[in-house]
């Protein structure tokens, strides 16, 4: 069949509806990931969809495909990705869920786990090639069945019997109208905290604001109704809700790399000398937290695949990314969840008369949002290739090149890597005070325009 090769991203698929992406391609790739599960001995994935419109029939013809490959299927219904992750880790080992993230509404997609691991690179290529191929399914084979199975019941249940609040607490939830409205208020609730709701109703229209709590634009409810109410916190959930954005009785948004202070802090006080994982696009100031709560900080690519993959290699307690996807290895499954990290956040803040001034309190910087300099189609990783080869800088500045090219200075850093999803290049700049964030921003594009003048800095795009 023909496929747009643009769809297969780095760490999922991901496309238009119907341009790119329909039931044929759902179909095929039922097919094929069924075929790819049956050879590594796996005979049953579980298959759950986000809020979007497209939703049903993609997620109906992906099951068709599995059915046809001779796989039996979980159908989970509407739900977050983490609980499919849940029914992947709990029921069985391998699942697909049918989400646009946070894409505009015509947008689908599929995130995939096959056999206990999420699966990104080469295996999407793989099954790119087997959906081309026109996989098909071996004709003795018996035709897989279907159950659907309510999973929010079992999810909700193990996260109350792990999470306890020192006190009720009383906070503001904004779904944006993701799928998480569905589940993540009540959960909450059941947890001990009085929930004020805004856009728990799903739709995928998302007719209030986008659902990505990374950009500050879209807080601007969420920080309306914290003052209104007198509530103590924010939470904001992604549109398939394995993101989480907190903001403070202030306003304050405390970003992921802040948050994963206060984890660390946390898991480490239970698993002293733990490996604490994060990616290149984390404050300087991660590091050092770390060390002091008595972890190994260990900074990697950004990607929540391959962060998921790293944690299992080192087999680390926690990680998390500047994108909002933190992974709980410590009493979890090592997934990102965005409502179970929320409980995990009000059980620490629970012990406090004043949540706000601790996340307040977290060390932090002055930074430039995350920039971006579009590039045509490829061109991004060849830029980074030449900035690796021509990057010099005077010590005491350190160079890594794990993800891209960041330089660290003793008053900040500054970061320019290739986005694995879409053709950019994402900058980002940090000082311990604005001059330095100024200064390091200044050598930065220096370094950048000696590989391409012609580069234009915009603010990063949905």
């Amino acid at each position: 069949m023909k496929l747009t090769p643009a769809i297969f991203k780095a760490y999922d698929i991901r496309g238009i509806v119907p341009a790119t992406l329909n039931e044929e391609v759902a179909q095929a790739l039922g097919r094929a990931f069924g075929a790819a599960a049956l050879a590594e001995g796996e005979t049953t994935v579980a298959v759950g969809r986000d809020g979007r419109i497209s939703g049903p029939s993609l997620s109906a013809a992906l099951i068709q495909g599995l059915v046809q490959a001779g796989v039996d299927v979980i159908d989970i219904g509407p739900a977050t990705t983490p609980m499919l992750y849940f029914a992947a880790s709990t029921l069985c080992a391998s699942g697909i869920q049918v989400t646009g993230s946070h894409n505009p509404k015509d947008y689908n997609g599929f995130k995939m786990v096959l056999a206990g691991r999420a699966i990104y690179g080469d295996e999407i290529q793989a099954l790119r090639a087997a959906m081309e191929a026109g996989a098909t399914a071996d004709s003795q084979a018996r035709p897989g069945t279907i159950r659907n199975i309510n999973i929010l019941a079992p999810y909700r249940a193990r996260i109350l019997q792990d999470v306890k609040l020192a006190r009720r607490m009383k906070i503001v939830v904004d779904s944006g109208n993701g799928i998480a409205g569905a589940s993540a208020p009540g959960i909450l609730r059941a947890l001990g905290c009085d929930v004020i709701e805004i856009f728990s109703e799903v739709d995928g229209t998302f007719p209030n604001h986008h659902p990505d709590p990374s950009k500050p634009e879209n807080l601007k409810d969420l920080i309306a109704a914290i003052q209104a109410h007198g509530a103590e916190l924010g939470l904001a959930f992604d549109g398939d809700g394995d993101r989480l954005g907190i903001v403070t009785r202030g306003g304050n948004n405390i970003y992921p790399d802040r948050q994963m202070m206060l984890f660390a802090r946390d898991v480490l006080s239970r698993e002293p000398g733990g490996t604490i994982i994060f990616d290149v696009k984390c404050t300087q100031r991660l590091a050092p937290a770390i060390r002091e709560a008595g972890g190994v900080p260990l900074m990697f690519k950004t990607g929540h695949s391959l962060i998921k993959a790293k944690m299992k290699e080192v087999n680390s307690p926690l990680g998390g990314e500047m994108s909002g996807h933190i992974f709980f290895k410590e009493r979890w499954f090592g997934f990102d969840d965005g409502t179970y990290a929320g409980a995990r956040l009000l059980e620490i803040l629970s012990r406090s008369e004043d949540p706000s001034a601790v996340l307040d309190g977290l060390p932090t910087s002055f930074s430039t949002p995350e920039l971006n300099v579009k590039c045509e189609e490829g061109e991004a990783h060849t830029l980074v290739k030449e900035l690796i080869a021509t990057a010099k800088f005077d010590a005491p500045a350190q160079i890594s090149t794990i993800d891209g090219v960041r330089v660290d200075w003793p008053d900040g850093f500054g970061l320019i890597r290739a986005s694995n999803t879409t053709p950019v290049l994402v900058l980002r700049f940090e000082g311990h005070t604005p001059e330095a964030m100024h200064r390091i921003e200044g050598q930065m594009l220096a370094l950048l325009r000696s590989v391409k003048p012609d580069a234009q800095i915009e603010a990063a795009a949905h």
